[in-house]
């Protein structure tokens, strides 16, 4: 049955954004709306203009028999701007010191349209990359990792500190804690990544960068590829940090536990993204 224009948009609208960065045929398209590919081609222009005017993303086309067309998400400068204002009114509350010096952030990772700024974010700067799967620490980095892979529509795996009996054979590595020299362990399924694969690292904290460089260690025993590193709040540490190519959003720097305060900037986020949607 030949499906009127207005529901086909909608539709398409839906269909292209429940799957970014698949390549979708424009046969496919015709099929599920028994229309002809030239109509087809005409709403893909409407929803391409659309996409790139409120800054959802772009629409990529690929020509030839194989070809068809790609949504990939993307963001403008100045959403981009507004978003990481808004995670950072948040994170800097002063109700968030906890004693020691440490921030709570467990409700933020729990907030979903917050983590949705955190994905949508990340995703824009890792847009032109060929990402495979996104990768993270459990646990609090879990709701961050998900937020990105549902933007670029990979999948997400989860190193953690010890081994499960769930997971199968596991991959382990010793690494040590950049801030507290600690020796820890890492764990990661045999199943979970695939070799060669290009790999977004990502978590919600980093000091020294401890951590993220013992995941990049992990993912060599793979013989996978770190695509790159995105962290959601990054502290100013004052030895070199173990990991120097990341993108962050927000960045501490100061914690004044009498005064009760928390001094909050952006990362390094507009240094190190330079395509933005016009």
């Amino acid at each position: 049955m030949k499906v009127k224009r207005s529901e086909r948009l909608i539709d398409m609208t839906h269909y292209l954004t429940e799957h970014p960065r698949e390549l979708v045929s424009l046969t496919f398209f015709a099929d599920r709306y028994s229309s002809a590919k030239s109509s087809i081609s005409e709403d893909l222009v409407i929803v391409k203009e659309t996409f790139e005017a409120r800054g959802i993303g772009s629409l990529q086309t690929v020509p030839g028999a194989a070809g068809g067309v790609r949504f990939v998400p993307g963001i403008r400068r100045d959403q981009a701007e507004k978003a990481i204002s808004i995670l950072a009114s948040n994170v800097s509350a002063s109700d968030r010191l906890l004693p020691g010096g440490y921030l709570f952030m467990t409700d933020i990772l729990g907030d979903i349209h917050l983590m949705n700024h955190v994905g949508k974010l990340f995703a824009g700067a890792f847009a032109n990359e060929k990402i495979d799967l996104v990768m993270t620490v459990a646990t609090k980095g879990i709701g961050i990792a998900h937020a990105v892979a549902r933007y670029l529509g990979v999948p997400v795996v989860v190193a953690r500190r010890d081994s499960k009996v769930t997971e199968g054979s596991t991959v382990s590595i010793n690494y040590v804690s950049g801030s507290s020299k600690r020796i820890q362990t890492m764990v990661l399924s045999k199943r979970s990544v695939k070799q060669g694969a290009r790999v977004l690292i990502v978590d919600d904290f980093m000091k020294a960068g401890g951590t993220a460089a013992g995941m990049k260690n992990l993912l060599e025993e793979f013989s996978a590829t770190v695509a790159g590193i995105g962290i959601f709040v990054e502290s100013e540490h004052n030895e070199e940090k173990l990991v120097d190519d990341y993108i962050s959003l927000l960045r501490l720097t100061e914690v004044d536990e009498k005064g009760k305060s928390i001094k909050i900037e952006p990362g390094n986020y507009f240094d190190r993204v330079k395509t933005f949607l016009k």
